[in-house]
């Protein structure tokens, strides 16, 4: 799996992946996990001569359930534990673990989820010092020991917090806390010592779990791809800890937002809410805390796609007191200077831009001047009357959808929620019979071939369009904070007879795996 070209994170040849977030995964506990569901997943993506697994975000999730809007940028989700690891490490009883058991298979249901997960992490953590094995205490040592300063224990003083306050955000917690009095701070250590603890060993078992996924992965010729949000919360251990990377006052409070103008997901843009960088201060570290987030990332994941890429050059900036992101205004972005600072910390940066939206010459220099490969999502492209499959460049990853999409079937016929008229939907089901070559039955198989007839180094597409699923599986809708981040996928619905079918269309397209 080396790749020949140094400055280049793409594979030297052409390859085929798919796109599935890990909760999305099956198995018998509430949401899917890094553990028996992940491996297997792994095996089944050698079946499919699939070399590249991306999924999102994976810092710990609150409002919403959005993996875009994590706690903080280096903290693991906890809720993506392997319950079965516990239970064979003994740190969990079987039957300990029957009421997650008996939550929804088909999606998750968050809101029975967290507290009965919760519970037992809880539970597995205080058992730790008792019950794991002296191999497994020293590595819990040591990743303390490299974390603590970095993030960790600021993590687990803002986790008990924020419990401590209700779960509300840190810029409503009592002020000797939003401004991390040293006295306050030092009291609470001492008094909250043993969630301290517990707090720390279960981002152990994540990140001991995640390592023992991603050499698995690795050692069957699979490349995990992960994805970093370019905004962090401004609910998050980041922004409590350290508030002088963000323009917020000393209180907490943004005086403007993050968001985009209105674009082909909202008449009204997306008003993300988000707190804005404060460039300059990053520029005066030599971008410092940048370059130790995209090391954690990199440390998780073999390529890292970067969220709203176009924010580097220009972002759009919203007064915080806006109902829309209509009002807002394009401010320069750090341009060339973070990439070049990263670069020089880190070596080849192992990026992939998600270079959607509203796009200038600009963005576009930007991303040719840095070597940082773009995406082409088809079905944003094919009704475009100047899009031709032939123009798809090799550093590209082509996709059918992303996430943020709905499936390839369900955008085909429309959804009862579609924001396109009747005329829309069937100029843009002409469009793409026109692009593809194909029929309406087999939209979805059509689409997965134009995407891997391209010269796209990479072509990806989401589990669901492999499936052939309509609307009911569409994992999240932009603009909306319900019945999102839900799908998951079951194990029947990845046949004998779907898995060859993939296999043979990565094959004819000259995909296949490689040795």
């Amino acid at each position: 799996m080396t790749n020949s070209d140094p400055g280049n994170v793409l594979p030297p040849g052409r390859q085929a992946g798919v796109c599935l977030h890990i909760t999305s995964l099956p198995g018998p506990y509430g949401i899917g996990e890094i553990g028996q569901s992940a491996f297997e997943f792994i095996a089944a993506m050698n079946e499919m001569q699939l070399a590249v697994w991306q999924f999102l975000p994976t810092g710990p999730t609150a409002y919403g359930d959005s993996p875009y809007q994590p706690l903080s940028t280096f903290a693991g989700n906890e809720l993506l534990i392997d319950i079965r690891d516990l239970v064979a490490n003994g740190l969990l009883e079987k039957d300990e673990a029957q009421e997650l058991a008996a939550l929804p298979a088909d999606h998750v249901d968050y809101g029975a989820l967290i507290p009965i997960k919760g519970r037992l992490l809880r539970l597995a953590a205080g058992r730790f010092e008792e019950r794991a094995s002296p191999s497994l205490r020293d590595a819990c040592d040591a990743f303390v020991e490299d974390n603590d300063e970095l993030w960790l224990k600021d993590y687990a003083l803002y986790r008990i917090l924020k419990t401590q306050h209700g779960e509300r955000p840190w810029p409503e917690w009592a002020p000797k806390y939003v401004h991390r009095d040293p006295e306050a701070m030092r009291e609470l250590e001492a008094s909250a010592d043993a969630q301290i603890a517990d707090i720390k060993v279960i981002q152990f078992l994540f990140f001991e779990q995640w390592g023992r996924m991603r050499e698995y992965a690795n050692d069957h010729g699979v490349r995990l791809f992960g994805d970093m949000p370019i905004c962090i919360a401004l609910d998050s251990a980041d922004a409590w800890a350290h508030p002088e990377i963000l323009r917020i006052d000393e209180d907490g409070r943004p005086e403007a937002v993050a968001g985009v103008p209105p674009d082909y997901f909202s008449e009204d843009g997306q008003l993300w809410g988000n707190p804005l960088y404060d460039w300059d201060a990053h520029a005066r570290s030599d971008y410092r805390w940048w370059v130790e987030r995209l090391s954690a990332s990199a440390a998780l994941s073999d390529m890292v796609r970067i969220d709203h890429f176009r924010g580097f050059e220009a972002y759009w900036s919203v007064p915080a007191e806006s109902d829309t992101a209509k009002t807002g205004t394009w401010e320069p972005g750090p341009g060339d200077a973070i990439f070049d600072a990263m670069k020089d910390a880190l070596g080849n940066l192992p990026i992939v831009a998600e270079d959607l939206g509203v796009i200038t010459p600009a963005v576009d220099a930007l991303r040719t001047r840095q070597n940082i490969p773009g995406m082409v999502v088809l079905q944003f492209d094919v009704a475009d009357e100047d899009f031709d499959l032939l123009n798809v460049t090799p550093n590209s990853v082509c996709y059918t959808g992303t996430h943020d999409n709905d499936t390839t079937v369900g955008w085909f016929r429309g959804s009862p929620d579609d924001m396109r008229s009747e005329i829309e939907i069937k100029e843009t089901q002409q469009a793409a019979l026109q692009v593809t070559g194909g029929m309406a039955e087999t939209i979805h198989k059509d689409m997965i071939k134009a995407a891997f007839s391209t010269d796209a180094k990479l072509a990806i597409a989401p589990l669901q369009d492999y499936l052939g699923l309509g609307s009911e599986a569409r994992l999240n809708t932009p603009g909306t904070s319900s019945n999102n981040w839900r799908w998951r996928f079951q194990n029947e619905q990845l046949t004998g007879d779907v898995r060859a079918q993939v296999a043979n269309l990565v094959g004819l397209s000259g995909r296949a795996l490689q040795d």
